[in-house]
């Protein structure tokens, strides 16, 4: 499995309206393509007051030729679509992780 992370640090003053967006109309296009099976947001935690807050956007995925298609494919019209409605009030940076253990202390394999 691949865990595509997109950490996004999004300015307060329009953080709560982006997370609803990001829940009601960007993470639906985005497995609406068809290349994740699952989704999750986790918002950072302890981390200083810069006037923005950070959240790991989380997509899982069967293979790196899957991801690297739907980054050819989707993604470039799909971030336009971010930095259009948030241009100027985030930063963003994507990271592909390979899963290598489940629950390894119950001898789970992946």
């Amino acid at each position: 499995m691949i865990l595509y992370n997109v950490t996004v640090s999004i300015d307060n003053n329009v953080a709560d309206e982006w997370l609803q967006w990001m829940k009601d109309v960007h993470i639906p296009e985005v497995m609406g393509t068809g290349y994740f099976l699952a989704n999750q947001i986790c918002r950072v935690m302890g981390e200083e007051d810069t006037g923005g807050t950070t959240y790991a956007v989380q997509y899982t995925c069967r293979s790196v030729a899957d991801l690297q298609e739907y980054q050819r494919e989707h993604s470039p019209a799909l971030q336009q679509k971010v930095n259009e409605r948030y241009a100027g009030k985030y930063a963003s940076f994507r990271t592909m992780l390979e899963v290598v253990g489940v629950n390894v202390e119950r001898g789970e394999q992946q």
